[in-house]
């Protein structure tokens, strides 16, 4: 068997060997519970907090504003979730103060969420499941590209609307969505509605403290990390998702980004009105889908993974040390792997783009006149590693529900295989690819 050639970044990394050597000492003589009072735990607990700082600081956040979790579909969960969970508790509040009748919260508490229609799994599958539990979702179409309907987006908004959520950047085709523009959107209806929301007592919703603040806008921004800017300042983002896998970190340690400082639009308008009060809510914003000890500011309970948070640290300073480097890199070796493929098959079809509007490491592409199951297995003979799409669903072997959700024709998406290069790519493992890859698809 020849070397095998790994070409599937996009599903996870191996971790960077600076990663391992700084996660090591956690494994061993570190070894303390974070909770602990004694030496020994608080050695750890120091680990920790320095931890949570590099990255806070990393995307311009506060160190509490960073929630460790077990992945990155955690901490998509405990966004979704955990504020559904938080605004049905100050509603119940509500109603206990006021003497509603439960029967009136049900019929006046139709919660809207709006996401796009290619989103990770870890979001569509949540909603989907929330949508049984009277929840109401509005999925976003996109344009073949990938790009998200603003307009669309626009038109969906409305009182109820509590959470928007639109991925930084897809893990299937690259795509970059323009969140800094969704921020301005969800910040003006904010604006232009809050006090249609404070004063509309048909929703129990309004009489929430929070509500002042919504919607919310939330990006998973796990493949974007490496690649991008990610300050949630810039971005105007009050929820972002993280993974350490992705960024050549240990898999089983994820982060939730929570804004601290959700603002009542009122205040810059009106400073010297009663909402000057609540110009910093000062509130939850999530309830904790894990409650125990208390660990991560009570909002997700369980001993700390430090080996885990210490890679991911790590992995995040070394990211941010040579994201303008590799990402000109990888542009690079994208575009001559694409002209590779033409040369040897002019049929080929992109989907997705080559330029500053997709990541540098993602190639999705269509063989015509063959079938992405049987590429993939003959790929893996010849010691190539590529995937159809999203690693959470390959062993699904269905066809691609972003390509489906970009209006691609069945039978296109039926042929297409995912690329994805990273840290460890060269242009000679891309020629050697080339030459394995040309038999495959060439029919005598």
């Amino acid at each position: 068997m020849p070397k095998r050639l790994y070409f599937d970044y996009a599903a996870t990394t191996p971790m960077d060997a600076a990663v391992i050597k700084a996660m090591q000492p956690y494994f061993g003589r570190k070894f303390g519970n974070p909770s602990s009072l004694h030496f020994f735990g608080q050695e750890v607990m120091a680990a920790i907090d320095e931890s949570r700082e590099k990255i806070a600081k990393a995307i311009s956040a506060d160190f509490n504003e960073i929630i460790f979790t077990g992945s990155a579909t955690e901490a998509n969960n405990l966004a979704l979730r955990g504020l559904i969970a938080e605004l049905r508790r100050q509603i119940r509040r509500t109603t206990q103060n006021f003497c509603v009748s439960p029967r009136s919260v049900r019929v006046g508490q139709r919660l809207r969420l709006i996401v796009s229609a290619v989103e990770h799994e870890s979001i569509l599958e949540t909603c989907r499941d929330l949508e049984k539990r009277g929840v109401e979702v509005i999925y976003l179409p996109a344009n073949k590209q990938g790009f998200v309907n603003l307009k669309k987006l626009k038109k969906s908004l409305n009182e109820r609307t509590i959470l928007v959520s639109i991925m930084y950047a897809n893990n299937e085709i690259g795509i970059i969505q323009p969140i800094s523009a969704i921020a301005e959107i969800v910040r003006k209806f904010r604006m232009q509605n809050a006090e249609l929301r404070k004063n509309n007592s048909k929703f129990l919703i309004h009489n929430s403290k929070l509500a002042m603040a919504l919607p919310l806008l939330h990006t998973d921004a796990v493949q974007a990390f490496q690649f991008l800017d990610c300050d949630v300042n810039k971005l105007g983002v009050d929820l972002m998702t993280l993974s350490a896998h992705k960024i050549y970190g240990p898999k089983g340690i994820g982060l939730l980004y929570i804004n601290s400082k959700l603002q009542n639009p009122n205040y810059k308008q009106n400073p010297n009105s009663k909402s000057q009060i609540q110009s910093i809510l000062n509130l939850p914003v999530v309830s904790p889908l894990v409650t125990g000890g208390g660990q991560e500011f009570s909002l997700r309970s369980g001993t700390e993974n430090v080996a885990g948070i210490v890679g991911f640290a790590k992995a995040v300073g070394l990211v941010v040390q040579n994201r303008k480097k590799e990402t000109k890199r990888l542009f690079e070796l994208k575009k001559y792997f694409w002209k590779k493929i033409k040369k040897i098959y002019p049929l080929a079809q992109l989907n997705g783009g080559l330029g500053n509007g997709f990541l540098p490491n993602i190639l999705n592409i269509c063989f015509p006149n063959h079938t992405t199951q049987d590429l993939l297995i003959k790929l893996d003979l010849v010691g190539i590693a590529a995937s159809a799409g999203s690693a959470c669903s390959a062993r699904a072997a269905k066809p691609s529900y972003v390509l489906k959700a970009c209006g691609l024709p069945e039978k296109r998406i039926k042929s297409s295989v995912r690329f994805s290069f990273g840290r460890f790519t060269t242009k000679k493992e891309i020629n050697e690819a080339i030459k394995r890859i040309k038999p495959l698809v060439i029919r005598n």
